[in-house]
């Protein structure tokens, strides 16, 4: 961020407003209805400003500026037409240690005012950061369609009963549970119908009604290949949902900036190499000892955990202890790394069909098993895993049949702001793999269809194989 966002309570609290145009003026209103004491200082000022003075909402000061103005001040704001002066005003409120916006001009801010969404005692704010006010006003005017008016006569209505729903609904469970009904269920289009006593008489039958201790339950939550973007919706309330987060390693920071402020998250990811099995008896107990305790608990997987994900797993052993849980499927690396690196999995004219299988079994006893041995069958291959043995998964196929010919992809951190796609051969795959330091997680996808994606790419860089005899692998920045 490169703004700290924050809701100042300025009522009763001074504000100076340097300038006393028609910028000023929306300035002077928009401290007013938050509740300032407000002074202007200028030298002359807009009969808009003078309306205000007479009837008594503001105190106006004119002449020149005077930095003693600033010291019963609590914000200031510079909006005048002489930058030299704004200056002033900015370096005076600094010497104070005083924030203070310039109207539009992001240098000498210390703090923006952003577009407002209101819906009192709810805010919505929006900021560019000074950047693009015109984008952000944009956006309010999106956001406003999207949020009923009836939501702050909601809010305060909820902030006038909060000790009775909190004394009535004692474990935060329950209590988010309530809230949850309050903004989907009937009281919300009593508001909105104007009827403030029958949404108070719903709100109060309905705390009224005796609930049982919540019930733990587990999610198990697809967090998808890495872009927040490709979170499905019902994913994004679940991290809302969640008291308890178990992520895996390839979760993206992004994804999870998304969940709720207050979740414990747990990092619970199995490194390369290290003890899978222990770390996967730890990810069993978390999750009944969390459920058990009447928590929302979030098992949550990168890409889609019934796909490679031990999900199953995780849901017989959840069955057998008798813990509730439902899947949120998420989407899986092989659609979102062919989709990003621009490689149509199927094809007509190359691909009827499509097999997923994982370098990784539960013990590697005996060679790695090859989807399919034939050559020429319109088949594309995605392998999960396979970046540590690569070549002997390389070795297999070729042992099998096919063509070192062959096209091939790996696709390292697919759909994330660093994705490289390596376009190889499967004769050559593994040591161009080497020669570029391909790290998991990576993703290679076998098949005709694979040397599409050279001329499809439209994300991250890609890497490809000359022809037989040309120069070094030519980088090519996407379209």
């Amino acid at each position: 961020m490169n703004h700290f966002p924050l809701f100042a309570d300025l009522k009763g609290r001074t504000a100076l407003v340097v300038g006393a145009g028609l910028v000023a003026e929306r300035k002077i209103a928009l401290l007013r209805a938050a509740g300032a004491r407000v002074i202007v200082n200028a030298r002359a000022a807009h009969p808009q400003v003078q309306a205000r003075v007479q009837q008594g909402e503001i105190e106006l000061r004119l002449g020149e500026f005077d930095p003693a103005l600033l010291d019963e001040a609590w914000l200031a704001v510079a909006a005048t037409n002489d930058r030299e002066q704004n200056r002033r005003v900015a370096d005076a409120a600094a010497a104070r240690r005083l924030f203070c916006n310039v109207v539009d001009d992001p240098e000498l801010s210390s703090v923006q005012v952003p577009a407002i969404v209101d819906r009192a005692p709810l805010t919505i704010a929006i900021s560019s950061g000074g950047a693009a006010p015109v984008i952000a006003r944009r956006l309010r005017e999106r956001i406003e369609s999207l949020f009923d008016p009836a939501l702050g006569a909601l809010a305060a209505l909820a902030q006038r009963k909060r000790p009775v729903i909190r004394q009535a609904r004692p474990q935060l469970r329950a209590r988010r549970d309530f809230y949850d009904w309050l903004l989907d269920g009937p009281v919300l289009g009593a508001l909105r119908r104007g009827r403030g006593d029958e949404a108070e008489s719903l709100l109060d039958q309905a705390l009224s009604a005796r609930t049982p201790p919540p019930a733990g339950k587990v999610l198990l939550v697809g967090a998808g290949p890495g872009d927040p973007g490709l979170l499905t919706l019902r994913g994004l309330r679940a991290l809302n949902e969640a008291d308890v987060i178990l992520a895996d390693r390839l979760v993206s920071p992004a994804v999870l900036s998304l969940a709720r402020r207050d979740a414990h998250v747990i990092d619970v990811g199995k490194a390369p190499g290290g003890p899978h099995e222990s770390t996967q008896a730890r990810i069993h107990a978390l999750m009944v000892s969390h459920a058990r305790q009447g928590r929302c608990v979030v098992r949550l997987k990168g890409g889609d955990p019934m796909v490679f994900g031990r999900g199953g797993e995780e849901l017989q052993h959840l069955k057998r202890h008798g813990i509730a849980y439902e899947v949120v499927p998420g989407i899986t690396a092989a659609l979102a790394c062919g989709a990003y690196a621009g490689i149509p999995l199927t094809h007509r004219d190359h691909a009827q069909s499509l097999t997923l299988a994982t370098a990784h079994r539960r013990a590697q006893t005996g060679p790695l098993a090859s989807p399919d041995a034939t050559r020429g069958d319109g088949r594309t291959r995605v392998y999960y895993m396979g970046v540590e043995r690569l070549p002997a998964l390389r070795a297999q196929l070729l042992a099998e049949g096919h063509a070192s010919g062959l096209p091939c992809a790996l696709v390292e951190n697919g759909s994330r702001p660093g994705q490289r796609t390596l376009h190889a051969t499967l004769g050559s795959v593994v040591e161009e793999a080497r020669r570029h330091a391909i790290r998991s997680p990576a993703l290679l996808i076998v098949g005709e269809t694979a040397s599409l994606g050279m001329d499809l790419a439209w994300f991250g860089e890609t890497l490809q194989t000359p022809p037989a005899g040309g120069a070094d692998i030519q980088r090519q920045a996407a379209a």
